[in-house]
């Protein structure tokens, strides 16, 4: 071996960082067979790889279940299914014409995709946008899983998606993405971790939220890395009286591949009024809006935080990745005016939301390296430069 070859050796083990992976590493992963399809005729297509995630496929089949569950350590998910119900297999719904799963069921799909985790590399789920904003409750479950949406490091097996419609039934196939897998390198030469002083750059240069004034700042800079956020209930200062949009209830299916339908047929709109308020009915679904433009800058991403009791008993996301570029704006390296969209259901009790009320958080963490490609540029992407705005599959004003 050269002194050059050391060289290079030692420069490329030094430009392994801990973080999230991006678009060309999963790439790789793909290339590598970490990632594969157990499907014959199903390889991996290339716009399932996002800037910082993959987006993940169902199947051919469904089972309907009579509860969520999780398999615990070194149970496979089938195999629980069949302690649970032994003749589960029976009842098996085809997906590959279409099948319609009912609103208020639960049902399990095994998913196409197949993983191979490095011992350094760990994943977790969430819901694509879209799905959460159709009601969906979706979770991953891995064999051995004692956690729903989380794959420990050197994983290696099959997929499951767990699947709740909650507002509307939905037609599905199989190869239909509902949610979509993040990956994170645990160990490296470098840890990337946001100190104090990076995330008050990032703010005072305004590239992760349009915070104007010094008091917005130094709010928005309590705690590095996490970015708390307000819902918008003023629509109409802003020359728009639609304020969000709220769930109806006994509408038709919903077909996922459609994206032409009226949203009349399938939500009540919300407008603004002089108090500036909304009172939550528990179990209703809304989708609401932040008041700030929020924005991911190429060597981040970030996630959209559980919900905390402690801010009121309702719930602001069931989608929770941002990619990096979303909201961004590459010419001047700011946040643009992409809105974070709210999914939001209140629990227990009514609950009164006030404008400008703090009601979830973003919470960012460093890439392990750049991705080569960004949210809403290279790629194709629904929601950049969102405001209010429904899934797809509904027909925009």
């Amino acid at each position: 071996m050269t002194d050059a070859d050391t060289v290079s050796d030692v420069s490329e083990r030094q430009a392994v960082y801990t973080g999230i992976l991006p678009y060309q590493a999963i790439r790789k992963m793909v290339d590598a067979e970490e990632i594969r399809a157990t499907e014959i005729l199903r390889r991996i297509e290339s716009d399932q790889i996002q800037p910082a995630s993959i987006d993940l496929r169902l199947g051919s089949h469904a089972y309907p279940v009579d509860t969520s569950f999780l398999p615990g350590r070194g149970v496979k998910v089938l195999e629980k299914m069949e302690d649970l119900d032994a003749d589960f297999q029976r009842f098996k719904i085809d997906l590959s014409d279409g099948a319609v799963l009912e609103k208020g069921r639960v049902y399990v799909v095994p998913l196409v995709e197949f993983i191979s985790l490095k011992s350094e590399v760990a994943a977790f789920a969430n819901p694509k946008s879209s799905t959460g904003r159709l009601d969906i409750l979706t979770r991953l479950i891995a064999d051995g899983a004692t956690h729903f949406d989380q794959v420990d490091d050197g994983y290696e097996g099959q997929l499951y998606i767990e699947i709740a419609p909650r507002s509307f039934s939905v037609v599905v196939k199989s190869g239909t993405r509902l949610n979509q897998l993040r990956f994170r390198r645990a160990r490296g030469s470098a840890a990337k971790q946001i100190a104090a002083a990076d995330w008050k750059t990032l703010l005072d240069e305004g590239s992760i939220v349009d915070a104007r004034s010094p008091e917005e700042r130094v709010r928005f800079g309590d705690k590095p890395g996490v970015l708390p956020f307000t819902v918008d209930l003023e629509g109409a200062r802003r020359g728009d009286s639609l304020i969000g949009w709220r769930a109806k209830k006994n509408t038709k299916r919903i077909d996922l591949e459609r994206r032409d339908y009226d949203p009349l047929d399938f939500w009540e709109p919300i407008h603004w009024h002089k108090e500036s308020s909304l009172i939550l009915v528990p179990d209703e679904f809304y989708i609401l809006m932040t008041k700030e433009a929020i924005a991911v800058p190429p060597s981040y991403a970030a996630e959209m935080l559980p919900y905390d009791t402690r801010a009121g008993e309702f719930r602001v996301h069931y989608a929770g990745f941002f990619d990096p570029g979303f909201g961004w704006n590459p010419a001047t390296g700011r946040a643009g005016s992409s809105r974070g969209v709210l999914e939001v259901r209140s629990h227990e009790v009514p609950f009164l939301l006030e404008h400008g009320q703090t009601v979830g958080w973003l919470r960012y963490e460093r890439m392990a390296e750049s991705p080569s490609a960004l949210y809403g540029q290279e790629i194709r992407s629904n929601y950049q430069g969102q405001g209010l705005k429904l899934a797809k599959q509904f027909r925009q004003s």
